[in-house]
């Protein structure tokens, strides 16, 4: 505790009421919420309750738990509770699941199955494209976030596209209980229906929690709000940490306006603001503090630091895109060398992921190592996916999306036609497809080959559902695929031999990831547990953090929370940053929360590049410097325009590190 300044010591200890901490970029929030946790534990708390800590995804969850395990001289008798939200979320589903109307083993369906399931649903409608049912889906889980019924919707629509949507939500709701399944939204949105219809059940949660915390307080949606509501109950035993200034997040349903709601719920609530920053120079904070003043604010703060002025921020306004790639790059690689720094102290942030090409060429050519955020995942590989299904299905036999993806894979010439009499037939027996697949009365419906067929997949995966209860997940997976022979399988469908490897290394990936959460969690690596883990890990972090010395690029939505050395911020014109359709939707406050949250990663040095023609819709076209550049304070800026002599000196460095580049590119190739 010693290391804390009079503000953070006073948040980690005021426990008499509830309590929101403002906590600016850089203000050491997460070392407030870690000492508070080890702090509450050191307390007496009550009989049977538990300390829970709440933030959004695993990668955080995981680093808070490891430093509260730091602080801690022995393990406490009743560990606190370290998760996100739909951790949270999920731990009360299966506790208390029945009450929705839930089943034991009950699937999680990600975005790809919640689209899938959308497709069938609307499958009479040949106008409907893949971008209509992604806005689809985008509107039902706004709806879910805003604790929408589906008969609440379908009463508040006042025109045919509303009334639509809401008849598609209805049959979406009713399909994912049929296979007694739970999308992503229904991990926030169910809990918080069971808390606020069933007294004793809300009384039971709140009686066993001892004191609730929240990260990234700004980022809650209005179901989540209302759970921390629920579960805190009237004697609001709860600390929330947050910032509106780096509230970016409202597309995906994110409220600023709950910082506000505490005051009006919780009248004993007290604010303790975090104002010094302890990652970032003067400059940096000066740009930053100046840039944020121009929104409208529920709280006042101003960042301060003791690391002094430090370099003033560089603005680089170039020709052109490629212009702005070659400058960036080349004084990366400068400055790298002459300051004998990592790569991976060093990062490229954008506002849009189309961005990131030009500079993965760029640093390819190079041989700079570098790592994206944001690209395709592990999870989202086909033949991930497969697995993943053929085991969601033995945990869940009425997981009718995972049957539909699996029952030709490998092919076992089951057609199309054969499906639907199949899903005519289940539908009829209110039976799921699999149990279908396995009924004699089938043969009355398709023909003798193709119920044989399907009869033969059923029985396999009623032997394969015994293994899953006998054995352990990795041996499981390893029966299943060598029941199938999907090594092989893979080998044949595909006529390209990297791309065979590539497919066959993901699945010894996934075995092997098995193999480790089985070694951690013992007798607990139960199938259901493994693949409720899999699925929030591949929704919540669809990438494992490597400690690699890689530059990093980063969108600016994925840089949140990141710090480093060097930031390069790529970009700064009108209709990027702020984005057109921001502009258009009247968001711009938003965008210049973006902008801030990008200023705010630099520790030491940061670089703001503009382009004055860049390729739009593949013609080239005329740009404006970003708004945002304009409002900051300009003793914080150097400015580099096309056609400032040149510093001899900066070119000859730059030049002398593309030949050590090129040095180090030919000794690798020896």
């Amino acid at each position: 505790m010693a290391s804390l300044n009079p503000e953070q010591h006073d948040a980690v200890h005021h426990l008499d009421s509830p309590l929101l901490v403002l906590a600016g970029a850089g203000s050491g929030k997460t070392g407030v919420i870690t000492r508070k946790v080890a702090y509450l534990l050191a307390q007496s708390l009550r009989p049977n309750t538990e300390v829970m800590a709440v933030t959004f995804t695993n990668k955080a969850a995981r680093e808070m738990r490891d430093r509260i395990n730091g602080l801690l001289r022995a393990r406490p008798a009743r560990p606190p509770w370290i998760s996100t939200f739909h951790s949270l979320g999920l731990r009360l589903l299966q506790h208390d699941g029945r009450a929705a109307g839930l089943k034991p083993g009950f699937s999680i369906f990600d975005s790809g199955d919640g689209r899938g399931l959308l497709r069938e649903l609307t499958r009479q409608d040949a106008e409907i494209g893949d971008a209509d049912l992604q806005r689809l889906q985008h509107r039902i889980s706004s709806l879910k976030s805003e604790l929408v019924l589906p008969a609440a919707a379908l009463s508040a629509a006042e025109d045919e596209d509303a009334l639509r949507l809401a008849r598609l939500y209805g049959d979406y709701e009713r399909h994912l209980r049929a296979y007694n399944a739970v999308d992503f939204d229904d991990l926030i949105a169910l809990p918080v229906r069971l808390l606020g219809e069933d007294p004793d059940l809300r009384e039971r949660w709140q009686n066993r929690l001892a004191h609730l915390l929240v990260d990234e307080y700004q980022d809650t949606n209005a179901a989540q709000y209302q759970m921390l509501r629920h579960l805190v109950g009237p004697t609001a035993r709860f600390t929330v940490v947050g910032d509106d200034d780096q509230s970016i997040y409202a597309w995906r349903g994110a409220r600023p306006e709950n910082l506000q709601r505490l005051q009006q719920d919780f009248p004993q609530l007290r604010v303790i603001k975090l104002e010094q920053n302890y990652r970032s120079t003067g400059y940096i904070l000066k740009a930053a503090n100046t840039l944020i003043a121009q929104n409208d604010h529920l709280f006042e703060k101003r960042l301060w630091s003791r690391l002094g002025e430090g370099e003033r921020l560089r603005v680089l306004a170039c020709e052109g895109s490629d212009d702005e790639v070659q400058r960036v790059v080349g004084e990366l690689l400068q400055h790298r060398l002459t300051h004998r720094a990592r790569y991976a102290d060093y990062a490229i942030l954008y506002r849009s992921n189309h961005q990131a090409r030009p500079f993965e060429r760029a640093l390819r050519e190079h041989q700079v190592p570098y790592r994206i955020t944001g690209g395709s995942s592990f999870f989202d590989a086909a033949e991930v996916r497969d697995l993943l299904a053929y085991l969601r299905l033995l945990q869940n036999p009425d997981d009718d999306a995972a049957f539909l993806r699996i029952v030709n894979v490998p092919r076992r010439e089951i057609g199309a036609g054969t499906l639907e009499k199949l899903a005519g037939y289940a539908q009829g027996r209110r039976v799921s497809l699999l149990t279908a697949a396995g009924e004699m009365g089938l043969r009355q419906y398709v023909p003798e080959r193709s119920a044989e067929r399907l009869y033969t997949f059923a029985e396999w995966m009623a032997r394969m559902q015994r293994t899953a209860h006998e054995e352990d997940a990795p041996t499981c997976l390893k029966r299943l695929l060598e029941g199938i022979d999907y090594m092989n399988w893979l080998a044949e469908s595909d006529k390209n031999p990297r791309a065979v490897e590539k497919r066959q290394k993901n699945v010894r990936d996934l075995m092997d990831w098995f193999t480790r959460l089985q070694a951690r969690w013992a007798d607990e690596a139960t199938l259901e547990r493994l693949l409720a883990h899999i699925s929030l890990v591949g929704m919540l972090d669809r990438q494992e953090e490597a400690d690699a010395d890689e530059v990093q690029l980063l969108t600016l939505h994925s840089a949140k929370g990141l710090e480093f050395d060097h930031v390069y911020l790529v970009g700064m014109e009108e209709d990027l940053l702020p984005h057109r359709n921001s502009l258009d939707a009247g968001t711009l406050e938003e965008e210049r929360r973006l902008a801030y949250v990008g200023i705010t990663r630099a520790r030491r040095r940061l670089t703001l590049t503009y382009a004055a023609r860049r390729r739009v819709g593949g013609e080239d076209a005329d740009r404006e410097p970003s708004r945002f550049l304009s409002e900051l304070p300009a003793e914080a800026l150097d400015w580099e325009r096309p056609g400032d002599a040149a510093d001899p000196v900066a070119q000859k460095a730059r030049g002398r590190a593309h030949l050590d580049a090129l040095r180090d590119m030919l000794a690798r190739e020896d």
